[in-house]
């Protein structure tokens, strides 16, 4: 018997690991991969594109906020693997009529440990998990050595236009600004993807850089141009917003993909 409590303090009870699965979660899709869990995967997200081949070979059942499910509970799944901050209560709240949903809420980078203990133990890849516990520490605190002798620069990270909205705080993009010493001036505000008036974007803070996330959004050049001029010198860049967004195995690749950032700022 496995009982097991999720991120949002739900108790799970399985006689036996689940062994089909739906993931709703990009991110977490490309863990359960990593984990070894690839065969036990029957159902993804429309947005689960790591590794590729995902989309061809599982059902698709779906967005995050958007899923089918029907298609869901043809599959006869054990588990659905959501978010909190992906997938909404109300479409937890019906899957949980097909069966266990675990929910996971990540912010933080020990947030991320804990999910990726709790794969190993639900799916029976504890070694797994530790290995990739023991890459992603490993590189934690090369990158934490890395950047301590790097100055702090004030950001704004942008996710959407029309309106423009930001990264805001409690949120784990804010949390990977932070180790890269970005102090991000709309981490004040209480929503956490707050919608902001660009033109006060001088008085609200005054950014050093502004990062361009290349998710969920396709900033262009002329998103760039309109931006810099309400800084007085803000430097505008380009960021994969896999990097800054995806938690999961993702995070081992953004440390690497950190270095490279800082060389451009």
């Amino acid at each position: 018997m496995i009982q097991l409590k999720d991120q949002i303090g739900v108790l799970h009870g399985f006689t036996a690991s689940p062994k089909r699965i739906v993931s709703l979660v990009a991110s977490q899709t490309e863990l359960l991969f990593d984990l070894g869990l690839e065969d036990e995967i029957v159902g993804v997200t429309k947005f689960c594109v790591h590794p590729m081949h995902l989309k061809s070979t599982k059902t698709i059942v779906g967005g995050t906020k958007k899923v089918k499910f029907e298609k869901i509970k043809a599959l006869r799944p054990d588990i659905i693997i959501a978010n909190k901050e992906e997938n909404t209560k109300e479409i937890v709240e019906e899957l949980r009529q097909i069966c266990s949903v675990w929910v996971t809420d990540i912010i933080t980078i020990e947030d991320n440990f804990q999910m990726i203990a709790d794969f190993g133990k639900l799916f029976n890849k504890r070694v797994e998990a530790q290995k990739w516990m023991d890459k992603i520490d490993y590189a934690y605190r090369d990158f934490q050595q890395f950047m301590s002798s790097r100055e702090v620069q004030k950001v704004a990270y942008f996710i959407w236009a029309n309106p423009y909205m930001v990264a805001g705080n409690n949120t784990f993009i804010n949390e990977l600004l932070k180790l890269n010493k970005f102090d991000n001036i709309y981490a004040n505000r209480e929503d956490r993807y707050p919608e902001i008036i660009v033109q006060k974007m001088r008085i609200q803070g005054d950014p050093d850089l502004i990062l361009l996330s290349s998710e969920p959004f396709p900033f262009s050049d002329e998103h760039a141009f309109e931006l810099g001029r309400f800084t007085h010198h803000a430097k505008t860049i380009f960021v994969d917003g896999e990097m800054f967004s995806w938690y999961g195995s993702r995070l081992l690749k953004a440390f690497d993909y950190f270095k490279v950032l800082h060389a451009r700022v």
